[in-house]
């Protein structure tokens, strides 16, 4: 049985223009480059420049036409009435020339001068090198061939031997035994660099401390220490590989030293650096002048962006024309109009993304003023999204994507704004703090800690709790762990 009936429903619907500008503001300035040329490529009616060039520009066309002389042929076309804009040239495009659409400004004697492209060798391909340099067999190339496609790019072995011999027979039908395959590994780890085709860390040491000349009282030490007693220098019992290879402080320290020069990684020795540079380009630029602070939105990379003045000469011609239109006109002014629009939703939206860039990060800098004249993070108050989401009157979301991709540059460093927020905690005295805070004097009691008996969690709470931050110890571990701090053994020294 049908019925009807009236219901009201509370939804939000997003506008295609909401949807570009939170898609934009989430961009950073490095970004934001890539994404205006995407836009001008794949939209003719946009370009870059500003309203003042235009100006200028039609200034300057104006003067000189009004110092030309009026000749017979510019009276002819005023007579006829023709109008310079042509609809037709817009739509009978098949009555051009295929030579107008080529060009010719080349010539056989130009140079042309190309970016090389550099590709560094993997471990691998250096690998095989040396290889070809040994005299082996047929049978002894192929597995050797093998074992060094299972070296990952760090240099280490990443099958054991066992795997490989059934890998060999399956794949390449050759039956090997456990004294062969360990024999053409053996011939592998004599290779460059020294550690390369360890199966794991204490053998790639080993390999490298073995190798080492000349073999000095510290090196034997080492040596000894790696194959007997590796898992307490991983741990640092220092005190028990002292008694039991009666070894002085001074000895065990030049023994411990001698393996801290060794390469845990030996593949990366290898590979030349393909990866380019990794830059921040900081989104906000602060400055002090005179102990006030000046904000500015770094637009490097943002041009001024602007409409084709031939698409809105050829739309509003479109639109002015008196005649009727047929299908295909009507098509080219749907198109023309769609285009122009986009456009300027596009130079709307960035103008709205740099606004709202400015006034979120004035907040901030509102917020967090003393921190910004000093750059001292003990200074740092406690802020969430919302405080600066309540000053500037946005919708939390949208001063999340400010704060987690922005940077600001300041006379003491580039940072992200989302380091700016932080949870705050109650002192002794009843104040509210950042973590932020608490974390830079836990950070500065390890660094001031002896590194022969460094301070184990309890201790660092204590040292907490006497300068008024009643934290636990568990606390404490959390935060030292976000700061990338080892615990006290590990930071132990000799």
């Amino acid at each position: 049985m049908l019925k009807q009936r009236l219901q009201q429903k509370l939804m939000q619907k997003l506008s295609p223009q909401q949807i570009q500008l939170m898609k934009l503001l989430q961009v950073p300035t490095l970004l934001l480059d890539q994404r205006i040329k995407q836009e001008i490529e794949e939209n003719p009616a946009l370009e870059e420049g500003d309203d003042f060039q235009d100006e200028m520009e039609q200034h300057e066309q104006d003067d000189f036409e009004s110092s030309m002389e009026t000749g017979d042929d510019y009276d002819e076309v005023e007579a006829s009435g023709e109008d310079e804009f042509d609809f037709s040239d817009y739509i009978d495009d098949e009555e051009i020339p295929e030579y107008r659409l080529n060009a010719h400004n080349t010539s056989a004697d130009e140079e042309t001068r190309e970016v090389p492209y550099v590709a560094g060798a993997t471990p691998q391909e250096v690998l095989l090198t040396q290889l070809g340099l040994k005299k082996l067999s047929e049978r002894e190339e192929l597995i050797a061939r093998h074992i060094i496609g299972n070296i990952d790019e760090s240099g280490y072995l990443q099958r054991d031997i066992h795997s490989l011999i059934d890998d060999l027979a399956f794949n390449q039908n050759i039956k090997s035994n456990f004294a062969e395959v360990l024999d053409l590994l053996r011939l592998i780890q004599e290779f460059d660099p020294p550690g390369i085709g360890a199966r794991d860390l204490q053998e790639c040491l080993l390999i490298q401390i073995r190798r080492k000349q000349p073999k000095t009282k510290a090196v034997l030490h080492a040596t000894v220490m790696l194959e007997k007693n590796f898992n307490d220098f991983t741990k640092k019992h220092f005190d028990k590989i002292s008694k039991k290879h009666n070894m002085t402080d001074q000895e065990l320290k030049e023994a411990v030293d001698e393996v801290l020069k060794l390469n845990p990684k030996p593949g990366n020795s290898l590979q030349e650096s393909g990866k380019a540079a990794e830059y921040v380009v900081p989104d906000f630029i602060l400055v002090h002048n005179d102990g006030e602070m000046e904000l500015s939105l770094n637009s490097s990379n943002a041009p001024d962006l602007r409409i084709n003045k031939t698409y809105s000469e050829m739309f509003q011609a479109m639109a002015d024309s008196k005649g009727k239109a047929d299908k295909r006109q009507k098509e080219a002014l749907f198109f023309v109009k769609q285009k122009i629009d986009s456009a300027k939703w596009f130079i709307d939206a960035i103008k709205q993304r740099q606004h709202t860039l400015m006034i979120t990060m004035q907040a901030i800098l509102d917020f967090q003023r003393e921190y910004f004249l000093t750059g001292d993070e003990t200074k740092l108050r406690p802020m969430i999204l919302k405080d600066i989401a309540d000053m500037v009157q946005l919708d939390i979301s949208t001063i999340s994507r400010v704060a987690n991709s922005k940077y600001i540059q300041t006379p003491f460093g580039t940072f992200l704004l989302k380091e700016f927020f932080s949870e705050s905690m109650q002192t002794d005295k009843g104040e509210e703090v950042s973590t932020r805070e608490v974390k830079k004097i836990l950070q500065d009691c390890i660094e001031a800690e002896s590194k022969k008996k460094p301070l184990t969690d309890d201790e660092l709470a204590s040292i907490l709790k006497e300068k008024g931050y009643n934290i636990a110890r568990r606390t404490v571990a959390k935060y030292r762990e976000q700061l990338d701090i080892p615990v006290a053994r590990l930071r132990k020294e000799l």
